[in-house]
């Protein structure tokens, strides 16, 4: 039995957490589609990049998940994100997932605490 859409995708924001770059990178589909408010990738090697970059860039990243909707393929996930202890984001990701249980889309998008 695979997991379900909305184990996959918090066991993803755990990993993200975790800055868990080799787990992080087993989640993606070869055709990922990245996007946020500063960047649009496509490819899993260019997402792993983005990510790498962002985990280099942060000490710490602490997610808390605020509430969680699903619907057949799709996970949004309002997010709380600190990083660095100081920086606080408010965020609404939505996390598509393939027919094998892979990750294969992140929209995200920033509002305001």
């Amino acid at each position: 039995m695979t997991k379900k859409n909305k184990e996959i995708a918090l066991l993803y924001l755990k990993k993200y957490e975790e800055k868990d770059l080799e787990s992080v990178s087993e989640m993606f589909s070869e055709d990922i589609f990245l996007r946020d408010w500063k960047i649009k990738v496509e490819g899993k090697e260019k997402a792993i990049e983005e990510t790498r970059k962002n985990f280099q860039n942060a000490e710490s990243i602490k997610i808390e998940v605020i509430s969680c909707l699903e619907n057949n393929n799709s996970i949004a996930a309002e997010l709380k994100i600190t990083v660095n202890e100081i920086e606080e984001l408010t965020v609404v990701d939505i996390i598509s997932i393939n027919d094998e249980g892979k990750i294969n889309s992140i929209k995200a998008f920033i509002g305001r605490l």
